[in-house]
């Protein structure tokens, strides 16, 4: 028995044929209307933005371009990045804390048990590869992206789209400069045209190359023109530059303002439902012929990623058993204790306050209303609806034992009282949804240029009262509105209670719950230790025992510099209608204007001690702009446990003041028993050390030096010369 038309297109390409061919000849069979329908989402407008309000966001998936005659699956889209936003799934913790693991491998299991949690659960599309550049801390959604560096960013993109592929197609997004939120719908990024491709655009360029399906445009405008309708961004740059044969697609609902400009720039799918495409161009097509030539070339691609992806796929679809199964939420619980990052470390009477004794019998106190709360992240698009959650006092009463954790909220004098009496005090600090995160609310659905988006209401009563403001609130926002965080330090009740904690129990290790930087000047002296637990999944309490306890070492590097103050960091307007990004940001900002990082990038600490020595690297130089190179590099554990280090390379350009003053160019995550000494090969690029311009890319300069370090700002690492021309 012979399967359906696609199913014999799909096996063809399985066996060599070419899928653009075979997606012509599906598309010969459509009818004029499913040719259109390949480009938004099946759902009727109103009855989709019903269920979403009302119900929630993305429980099922959202499709769009199904044809079942023709056995066209359509694109079933499923959004992420912390786990998959379908069911009820497993809580990863968010992209920013598994960043902070510098471990693209790591990342790479995590998009394997993403892609099959994704595919049991209907969806064949993955919308969680944020790839976008923080300029700023507050950036309300910076927990869904993984760090500052476009490298960094680039190497867990891919490892990312790795890991989900032989399951699902993938979406990189947000294109392009993406990095504000509350006025992310409104606000027009400027950009120097060397600037964008050097700074903001390698990272989309790494995942794309490493066959990312699709692209998801930005809301903003970016130099005057709306991403979801950029020709420059989708065509000459995504598609005429990079070579880029997968979709691009639009941010949900109001990720275009031009059905036909949209067209014409190269969008080929409106997400997530039937909106202004349906709507608008029937009638452009009727008053202009030639838009049908676009409308097919449009839905040849959106066929074509579909038949590539499935003649790629692993042949058995998933048991629903695998969705927070035991291997996956131990593989959260690994991701998450990888992640923490020990920022403070400080003897007290000479004995380390950390690693708590999980054999011991001295009381822990556990003081703050965050550790005994499920916070896995925000609760926009990215919210993950885990079956359970570890919480910090749950994990930490599994380890050391119910009679040794006694437990104290927010109130100082209650928590000093309770501190004064343990062997130790872990305070639990930080922010939740309601403090960061993606900002939606009733306003925001309501604003008169997106309400201008939406299709007629025909009569329909719940339409009707959502555009009178009776019918904005419910489920796609969690009932919070979060948006761009308001301060980088934490609450002032907060640092009271750090204080009276601290004041009462010399060993006090202080618990960071958050997502980008923290600045904490005013307290920090205060306290031995302090780590940063990020929102860490649905494992995260018991990861965060694992770490305290020691049971694995801490391990995390700062994906992120950190501050001292926020006059270091570039001007942030979260109501700006315009705004201009250059290339000063974080880590390169600060070694711009000369003044130390409270905390580096690629800063963290260890319960051992690692040396690097003998650096070596090969030479580039072959007169072209060379991209890769290798270094190799001895690491040595010098201290008595097991443990894992970063070892990290960067570039410091001779002679080019426009480039940063030290490029981070690659690094290796090592894991090394106590008194091991391994070398260790770094594959480099070098394409941070490379300058954009319109006839091409050149190198920067011509001599570059190599360091191998601990972080951004260590300068006692080994150092090599490297000729790139």
């Amino acid at each position: 028995m012979s399967g359906t038309a696609f199913d014999e297109a799909v096996a063809r390409v399985r066996d060599g044929g070419d899928a653009a061919r075979e997606a012509r000849a599906l598309l010969e069979q459509l009818t004029d209307e499913e040719r259109l329908g390949l480009l938004d989402g099946d759902e009727p407008f109103w009855r989709g933005m019903r269920v979403m309000v009302e119900e929630g966001y993305n429980h099922t998936p959202y499709v769009h371009g199904a044809v079942p005659r023709l056995g066209i699956p359509g694109l079933r889209f499923g959004d992420g990045p912390r786990g998959v936003v379908l069911g009820e799934a497993t809580a990863f913790p968010v992209a920013m804390a598994r960043g902070a693991t510098w471990d693209p491998a790591l990342e790479e299991r995590i998009g394997t048990a993403i892609g099959l949690e994704l595919r049991a659960l209907g969806g064949n599309l993955f919308g969680g590869i944020c790839i976008n550049l923080p300029r700023h801390p507050a950036w309300g959604r910076i927990q869904e992206t993984y760090g500052e560096d476009p490298l960094l960013l680039g190497a867990f993109g891919s490892a990312l789209h790795r890991g989900v592929a032989p399951n699902a197609m993938t979406t990189v997004k947000h294109y392009a400069l993406n990095s504000m939120e509350n006025a992310r719908f409104s606000v027009d990024v400027s950009v120097a045209e060397d600037v964008l491709h050097e700074v903001h655009l390698p990272h989309f360029r790494a995942v794309v190359e490493a066959g990312a399906d699709a692209v998801m445009t930005a809301y903003n405008s970016v130099n005057g023109e709306w991403a979801g309708q950029n020709r420059h961004l989708i065509t000459e740059i995504l598609r005429d530059g990079w070579g880029f044969a997968g979709i691009a697609v639009s941010d949900f609902i109001w990720g275009l303002r031009d059905a036909v400009a949209s067209l014409e720039a190269g969008l080929d799918v409106e997400e997530p439902f039937s909106e202004q495409r349906a709507l608008h161009l029937p009638a452009a097509i009727a008053e202009r012929p030639e838009l049908q030539r676009l409308v097919e070339a449009a839905g040849e691609r959106v066929l074509a990623v579909q038949l590539r992806a499935a003649a790629r796929r692993v042949a058995e679809k998933p048991d629903a058993s695998v969705v927070f199964s035991t291997e996956h939420r131990a593989l959260a619980r690994e991701a998450a204790a990888r992640s923490m990052v020990l920022l403070v470390d400080e003897p007290v009477e000479g004995a380390p306050v950390l690693p708590l004794d999980p054999a011991g019998n001295g009381r822990i106190a556990v003081v703050g209303s965050l550790a005994a709360r499920a916070n896995t992240g925000d609760n926009g698009s990215s919210d993950v609806r885990s079956p359970a959650v570890t919480t910090p006092l749950d994990g930490l009463r599994a380890a050391l034992g119910e009679d040794r954790v006694v437990a104290a909220g927010d109130d100082p004098d209650e928590a000093a009282r309770v501190a004064a009496d343990a062997d130790a005090a872990v305070v639990v600090v930080g922010y939740t949804a309601a403090d960061e995160g993606e900002f939606i609310d009733a306003g925001a659905f309501l604003a008169p240029d997106l309400v201008a988006t939406y299709p007629p209401t025909d009569g329909d009563a719940w339409a009707e009262d959502f555009l009178a403001g009776a019918s904005t609130e419910g489920g796609i926002s969690g009932g919070s509105a979060g948006g761009d965080r308001r301060s980088l330090r934490l609450p002032a009740a907060q640092v009271e209670l750090i204080r009276a904690v601290a004041a009462a129990n010399p060993r006090t290790v202080v618990v960071i719950v958050a997502a980008g930087a923290v600045i904490t000047e005013e307290w920090r002296s205060t306290v031995p230790a302090v780590l940063l637990a990020w929102y860490a999944g649905s494992e995260g309490g018991a990861a965060l025992a694992d770490v305290l306890t020691g049971a694995v070492d801490v391990a995390g590097r700062l994906p992120f510099s950190i501050p001292t103050s926020e006059e270091h960091l570039p001007p942030f307007d979260a109501a700006a209608t315009a705004v201009t990004y250059d290339r000063w940001f974080g880590q390169h900002l600060l070694d711009r204007l000369g003044v130390p990082a409270a905390f580096p990038l690629g800063f963290g600490l260890s319960y051992t001690t690692t040396a690097i020595r003998d650096l070596a690297v090969d030479d580039a130089s072959d007169g072209t702009a060379a991209e890769t190179a290798t270094a190799r590099v001895t690491v040595a554990n010098t201290g008595r446990r097991d443990g894992r280090t970063v070892v990290q390379v960067y570039g410091e350009p001779q002679g080019d003041d426009a480039l940063p003053h030290r490029a981070l160019l690659g690094w290796a995550a090592v894991a090394l028993a106590a008194g091991e000494e391994r070398t260790v090969a770094v594959p480099l690029s070098l394409r941070p050390l490379h300058r954009w311009t319109p006839d091409g890319w050149r190198p920067g300069a011509q001599e570059v030096l190599v360091r191998a370090a601990a972080n951004a700002a260590d300068e006692t690492g080994p150092t090599a010369p490297l000729r790139l021309a």
